[in-house]
């Protein structure tokens, strides 16, 4: 899917390679490749070269470790199944000529095998002693009959098909009969066989929420922490780091609560926004059109607090109702690499879900200069390897890290005016913070679900439905959560340091700059990379 997203014309007529077999196949060229990378002398490599070793040495090594741990075989299904992947496939997909829609067909022709990989997975996991948590088995479920249920023409897989034929119906009217026959025939029979899957499994789910109870569990999370963070940070350490900042940002929302009339009551302050009309859209498209012209005041600024912008644009557009519940309130859809599509905002389409103090914290993450304006600029870094300039997911803690950064930009740009606003960006800031306690203390610490739940409601003004399907993120999905926020902590420590040591002497815009031209890094290689920046500008003002 990856290759497909960059252009590579070679996977035109494939999607997904998901079997046990694959990822068999996988570690034995990942061993050669380690042997390969371990021969070349570091000593011989310029300094951006051995940056790219190293991280390269970290991305093979987590992989081979990930398949020691038989990763492949713990199913880790919500929040995003395979149902997901092949609808967040669609959406990336734009057919403009006759040969697109062939290959496209023959990608879809593919699920059916997909989805076959995915029960095979599922066998094996079990036979192994690899469980999926009962908490989660009903919103799996759920999630896959969004794709099983409706009419052909609205089905996600559908959708390219039917938007290549409203620009040209002529040229694509037989592709276009030829898909809805697949889709009746093959994709959606393979769903409705993977959801029957899915619901004969509920005998076989784990009680207990912890991936610790599994075979090596507690060392397979201690993996996944330092893999989502590019930290060697314990579960532990990052527990107390939590606790931590959930003291630090309560303090600052009492604060809040009482320049906003709720003086030693937040409980009362969250209690207005929940209920308050004035806080919450009237209805999907009024949410929708709110954010739009959100974003456009948001842009208008850009150019002051960053000299690199990119080529690509984006949109804003609500999450279908059948998908709302089981997503979060927001998210990015970057564009893909090939450029052939723009990025996209997608914002719930249940606007309590999102009340208006989330909304400038939750643009400036998603949209600009957050989540599509940062990962549209790391693609046009076309001097950096593919593996570095398309890998992004390998460094959750980068670019989440950046993205809440992005949120606290609010202050820089005057959009937090008073404070119900200013209580929206902590209520967010505390959600990852919350995370990062909730999280390792899910999996780490013995916490139950309802243990998890009572203390995000303790701390975040989210609604019981969002909180819920939160810490069920978590328990599906652990040490995910974990790079937000330790991410953040990072960037905005080097912007205080680099404030520090630069005083008058900061050129903000070109300190932006050099978080992004960064590429996709560990934050370790960040600190090296800013550290740099600093020392080389301190030097000039010298």
């Amino acid at each position: 899917m990856l290759a497909h997203d960059v252009g590579d014309a070679r996977y035109a007529h494939e999607l997904f390679h998901e079997s046990i077999a694959d990822f068999d196949r996988r570690a034995i060229e990942q061993r050669r490749m380690s042997e390969r990378l371990a021969a070349i002398p570091l000593v011989e490599l310029s300094a951006a070269d051995q940056i790219t070793h190293r991280l390269l040495a970290r991305e093979i090594g987590e992989e081979r470790e990930k398949y020691a741990f038989n990763a492949h075989l713990r199913p880790e299904l919500f929040p995003t199944g395979p149902e997901s992947m092949v609808g967040f496939a669609m959406q990336k997909t734009s057919l403009r000529h006759r040969d697109d829609a062939e290959a496209f067909l023959a990608r879809l022709a593919t699920l059916p095998q997909f989805f076959a990989a995915h029960r095979e997975r599922l066998r094996a996991g079990l036979a192994a002693g690899y469980r999926l948590p009962r908490a989660v088995h009903t919103r799996i479920v759920a999630s896959v009959t969004a794709y099983c249920d409706g009419a052909v023409p609205s089905h996600a897989c559908y959708r390219p098909l039917a938007a290549a034929a409203e620009r040209d119906a002529g040229a694509f009217a037989s592709a276009l009969a030829q898909g809805q026959r697949l889709i009746e025939d093959e994709v959606l029979p393979a769903l409705r066989g993977w959801r029957e899957a899915l619901t004969d499994y509920a005998p076989h789910c784990r009680d207990a929420d912890s991936v610790r109870g599994e075979p090596d569990g507690e060392a397979y999370y201690a993996f996944l922490a330092r893999h989502f963070t590019t930290t060697s940070l314990s579960p532990g350490e990052i527990h107390a780091t939590g606790r931590d900042e959930v003291a630090r940002i309560s303090a600052a929302m009492h604060a809040a609560a009482a320049e906003a009339g709720f003086a030693g009551d937040l409980a009362g302050l969250r209690t207005e926004i929940a209920t308050g009309a004035r806080f919450v859209a009237k209805n999907r498209d009024e949410l929708r059109e709110r954010m739009q012209v959100l974003a456009k005041r948001i842009e208008r600024r850009i150019p002051e607090f960053f000299g690199r912008l990119p080529r690509m644009t984006y949109g804003i557009e609500s999450i279908p109702d059948a998908l709302s519940a089981q997503l979060p309130p927001a998210y990015a859809q970057p564009n893909p690499p090939s450029g052939l599509t723009a990025g996209v905002f997608w914002i719930t389409g249940l606007p309590e879900r999102c009340p208006t103090p989330m909304h400038v914290p939750i643009t400036l993450h998603e949209a600009w200069p957050g989540h599509l304006m940062h990962i549209a600029l790391l693609q046009e870094m076309t001097e950096l390897p593919a593996f570095r300039r398309y890998g992004l997911a390998n460094y959750t803690a980068y670019l989440e890290g950046w993205a809440m950064y992005c949120e606290q930009l609010g202050y820089d740009f005057g959009l937090y005016e008073d404070p119900f606003a200013r209580y929206g960006q902590l209520d967010m800031e505390m959600w990852r913070a919350v995370r990062l306690v909730v999280d390792s203390g899910i999996h780490a610490m013995g916490w139950n679900r309802a243990e998890a739940i009572a203390f995000m409601s303790e701390h975040v003004a989210l609604p019981p439905d969002t909180i819920a399907a939160e810490v069920d993120r978590y328990i599906g999905w652990p040490g995910q959560a974990l790079g937000y926020k330790i991410g953040e902590l990072k960037v905005r420590g080097l912007r205080e340091r680099a404030a520090r040591r630069l005083g008058d002497a900061l050129d903000l815009r070109a300190l932006h700059d050099r978080f992004s031209d960064a590429g996709p890094v560990t934050l370790e290689i960040l600190d090296e990379h800013v550290e740099a920046w600093i020392s080389a500008a301190e030097a000039r003002v010298a």
